[in-house]
Order: C-alpha cells, then structure tokens, then sequence
C-alpha cells in the first residue's frame, strides 16, 4: 500500500452527505441516499452566498431542484440530473436535490462552505407538493 504522503484513497458508502478531501480552497465529498430527502420531506431550499457548487451523478438517479428568487424561492426548476455530466449550481441559488436510493453524487465547493454562508429558505405548502410532483413527472 502507497503511504498517504503520495496518494489518498477515501470512500463514503454510508447515507448523506461526507467531506472527503480538502485542499487549500477547495472541497470534495460525496452525497448518497439519505431518507430526509425523500420528494415528499423536502421542505426548504439552500443556497451558498460565496461559491458555486459543483454536482456530478456517478450513479443512479438525483433531481437537482433549482429556486429562482432572492430572499424567497418564487419558481422552482427540477433537472433530471444525467450521469457523469457537471452540473454547477450558481453562487446566490436555491437549491435541493432528491435521490434515488442507488444514488452516489460527487460534490466539489469550496472548503469554507459551512452554516454561515449557507442559509436556508422554508419552502410554502405548495411549493412543497409542486417538488413531489416535479419528481413524479421526470421519475415516471
């Protein structure tokens, strides 16, 4: 086995989300399944004030959920996420993600992505029941 010094070799096969390699600005982690963000409990949205966030899909199935608005989500998007494609969700955006449970996601941000610069946004009833029909509409 090759010391750590030349080559790290992490992994993350537990639920949710897992920080794996931080390097000077940057942060990699992957994302699974976690019940929590089952279609039917999402009910808010994130957004990051400083940094895009990076998404890729290297299994299964996730639907990005994009917010339009600024202090509120005034417009919910839902993108059927491919695999192996990027897809770079904007600094100031909402967003929220739902997964399939054989689902693995890679995320890449910036290392000082945390609480502070992260707030969330509670979504309406509405919103809430337009998400669950959203991911009936692309997961048929």
């Amino acid at each position: 086995m090759l010391p750590e010094t030349l080559i790290e070799v992490r992994e993350h096969n537990g639920p949710d989300y897992m920080p794996l390699v931080d390097y000077q600005s940057w942060r990699v982690a992957l994302m699974n399944y976690t019940d929590d963000l089952t279609p039917d409990k999402i009910n808010r949205m994130q957004k990051h004030t400083e940094t895009d966030e990076v998404f890729v899909l290297m299994s299964g199935r996730c639907i990005l959920f994009i917010g339009e608005g600024e202090e509120n989500v005034t417009h919910i998007h839902a993108v059927n996420m491919e695999l192996y494609k990027l897809y770079n969700v904007k600094c100031g955006v909402w967003h929220s993600h739902t997964f399939s449970k054989d689902a693995r996601v890679l995320i890449v941000e910036n290392r000082d992505t945390v609480v502070e610069n992260s707030p969330f946004v509670g979504l309406s009833e509405s919103q809430c029941n337009e998400v669950v029909e959203l991911t009936k509409q692309l997961w048929k």
